[in-house]
């Protein structure tokens, strides 16, 4: 029987197998200099983070060590966001007084503390990670500082799920945080729902998550238009008009990553395994 945090690390893999998913490196598909490989090492590297949020240690200390782990490969930054959505479950469903259960997650955001968001910020300058310009006056929280903005967390008091609340209108990681982990366990039940190889049901999910809402990632790297857009054709794909293949080959061409779909369907993947999903 696998334990908690192997199936959070084994999520981290079939998400990376599944294919097509359009814009994502998948078995079949890469970037010049973000490969199928990297997110195997990734996976495999952020274990130990893994396994001390299921533990019970610190989720912040936990963040920090998985990336860590994760970044100990050529690729650079490969699973961030997919860690980052996973480790609440994770330590949920490692706590004999939880369940992994939304509610249950939501509460160990809510435990989070100033200590949490000071590590989460240091993970930041573990690897390279894309995100947008704080709005005005944010300046000083500004996660690219890394652990130079751990002084102004203190002095406000500013817990890990303070600072997801803050980037929930902008991020749809954070804002996963701060809904209680919505979207994910719909996308787990989907998974699950699901006939085949749990791979195939994976690339599935992605597709319908991409259909139905805007990528924050695309907007992050390019702008909304160009994610709306992204919606659009893959809403085009799930309905029949155009060939998955071919949309997942013309985004990996014209460089559209629709990372935080992929963060999503990781954890979906794990709350599906951990209710018990077979291989």
């Amino acid at each position: 029987m696998r334990t908690t945090a192997q199936n959070a690390e084994l999520a981290l893999l079939l998400e990376v197998t599944g294919t097509p998913k359009p814009g994502n490196v998948d078995r079949h598909r890469e970037y010049e200099d973000l490969r199928f490989e990297h997110f195997v090492a990734g996976a495999v590297g952020a274990q130990p983070g893994l396994r001390m949020a299921a533990d019970g240690d610190p989720l912040g200390e936990s963040f920090l060590r998985a990336v860590e782990g994760m970044s100990e490969q050529r690729g650079g930054n490969t699973q961030f966001g997919a860690i980052l959505l996973e480790l609440p479950l994770v330590a949920a469903a490692g706590r004999d007084e939880y369940t992994l259960t939304r509610d249950d997650a939501t509460a160990v955001v809510e435990s989070t503390t100033v200590a949490d968001a000071a590590n989460f910020y240091r993970a930041f300058e573990a690897v390279d990670v894309a995100v947008d310009e704080p709005p005005e006056g944010m300046e000083p929280l500004d996660v690219r500082r890394g652990g130079n903005a751990v002084p102004v967390l203190e002095e406000r008091g500013l817990t890990l799920a303070d600072v997801m609340e803050r980037s929930a209108d902008r991020d749809g990681v954070a804002a996963e945080w701060v809904d209680g982990f919505e979207r994910v366990f719909a996308a787990a039940d989907s998974v699950q729902d699901c006939d085949g190889p749990v791979a195939d049901r994976a690339a599935r999910t992605f597709l319908e998550l991409l259909a139905a809402e805007v990528d924050t990632f695309v907007v992050t790297q390019h702008d909304r238009a160009t994610a709306e857009e992204t919606t659009e054709r893959t809403r085009a794909a799930l309905e029949g008009d155009l060939d998955p293949e071919t949309l997942a080959d013309e985004l990996v061409a014209e460089g559209i990553n629709p990372g935080t779909t992929a963060d999503t369907v990781a954890a979906a993947l794990f709350v599906a395994l951990e209710r018990g999903m077979e291989l």
